[in-house]
């Protein structure tokens, strides 16, 4: 099967899920603090809709152990079309949602029901996403081909911002607060419909159906802590920082810029999409470039790019300047783009074909619940604990240091063939 027509399957299947994904961290910044928790104070209420945006990040190591069980038993495509419609008809279901105003505490109590089988499924879609590119792809090119679905992150995140600022700049806020938000978590059907008839028409690996040929492991997870424990908590800490910037720069700003800088939801919104077209268009050339000189030296810059430029984020975002704000999270997630671009390659280096998806999506999925889950959360307390935004900024650098010496001390994986790490693995 052609290499262009897997990165395309799993570009368009990623998008979506991630559209779905961060629509709700979107919403859960602008509009579920008042639709949802209106009886508390609105910086409570804001936090609260944060926790139950973190709790989709909580589930994910679950989907992650679940999906990759499987995923690396039966194979990576039935479980990248089972995660589709998992996510897909929650985002449906949310959009169909009763308010507090109309059901009371039953609201949020199914907010978070759907939210955590989003987190579910957006917890088994990365892995086999980046693994049936990456499984398919050549050493050589590993790190441009399976940069493409981390492309499809910011194409999702792209997307969602993209309808809720169209909404937000045609709506009143009142008819926005009332109806329109529903919009965009509706028109997740008919991208699911897209999503899957593109996925049911790839094809496994054949690396995957050769490593299973005589039979699959009978535990994966276990056996990637018995073979691969160093190189999950490699992912661990690689991935700190990159998850914490991300949802600072995407999330958190949107509740700093509106509430705290006095800026406009349509502009900080404007300013988004700019910055997430330019993450699109850097992470597989961060990703071409970690196959020229290699996954950690790409990765080291993003880490400490990511640390340094935390301290210029929020001066910027004070000036109130629409440059200035542009400039500030355009220049954070080109950085974030380091990082993002050689993950795929680097992460699926690590592992054996048998545990792959397993071991992928628990090293992913377990730094979600301390990093990019409780960013957003942790962000708004520090800025309320200690009166000022660089009390984020350090807490950026913090997990940026840990993160390039995670890095530092890691081996290089750059052109590992992918079938020799399987003698790692006895099963």
């Amino acid at each position: 099967m052609s290499i262009k027509k897997v990165v395309g399957a799993s570009l368009i299947g990623t998008t979506i899920e991630w559209y779905d994904f961060f629509l709700y961290g979107s919403a859960a910044a602008l509009i579920f603090p008042t639709l949802f928790f209106p009886k508390s104070d609105p910086t409570v209420a804001t936090m609260l809709a944060f926790l139950t945006f973190a709790l989709g990040f909580v589930a994910r190591p679950l989907g992650g152990i679940i999906f990759g069980h499987f995923g690396d038993r039966i194979g990576r495509k039935t479980l990248l079309v089972i995660s589709l419609l998992m996510m897909g008809g929650a985002t449906f279901a949310i959009g169909l949602l009763p308010t507090y105003a109309s059901v009371g505490i039953l609201a949020p109590i199914l907010l978070v029901a759907l939210r955590l089988i989003q987190g579910v499924a957006i917890g088994g879609e990365w892995g086999g996403a980046v693994l049936i590119v990456s499984e398919h792809g050549d050493a050589e090119r590993r790190g441009f081909w399976a940069s493409w679905p981390q492309a499809g992150v910011a194409c999702g995140n792209l997307l969602a911002t993209a309808v809720l600022a169209v909404l937000a700049a045609v709506q009143s806020d009142e008819a926005f607060n009332s109806w329109g938000w529903r919009v965009p978590f509706l028109l997740s059907a008919i991208l699911v419909l897209v999503g899957m008839w593109i996925r049911l028409a790839i094809e496994e690996p054949a690396v995957f159906k050769e490593a299973v040929a005589d039979a699959p492991a009978k535990m994966p997870l276990v056996d990637v802590f018995r073979y691969h424990w160093r190189d999950v908590l490699t992912a661990l800490g690689a991935r700190f920082v990159e998850n914490v910037s991300y949802y600072v720069i995407t999330a958190f700003v949107l509740v700093y810029a509106v509430q705290n800088a006095g800026l406009t939801k349509p502009l900080v919104l404007n300013c988004l999409i700019i910055a997430s077209t330019a993450h699109l268009i850097v992470i597989p050339l961060w990703g071409a470039l970690s196959d020229r000189i290699g996954r950690k030296p790409v990765y080291l810059l993003g880490a400490v790019g990511v640390g340094l430029w935390s301290f210029a984020f929020f001066p910027l975002i004070d000036s109130k300047n629409f440059a200035a704000v542009t400039l500030a999270v355009t220049v954070g997630l080109i950085l974030h783009g380091a990082m993002y671009g050689p993950q795929a390659a680097y992460f699926s280096e690590l592992f054996g074909t048998k545990v792959r998806y397993s071991g992928v999506s628990v090293g992913y999925q377990l730094a979600s619940i301390v990093a990019g889950g409780l960013a957003p959360t942790i962000a708004l307390a520090l800025l309320e604990g200690f009166g000022s935004p660089l009390a984020v900024s350090l807490y950026v650098a913090a997990g940026a240091l840990l993160t390039a010496v995670t890095v530092a001390v890691s081996r290089e994986t750059r052109g590992r063939d992918l079938r020799s790490l399987d003698e790692k693995v006895k099963v």
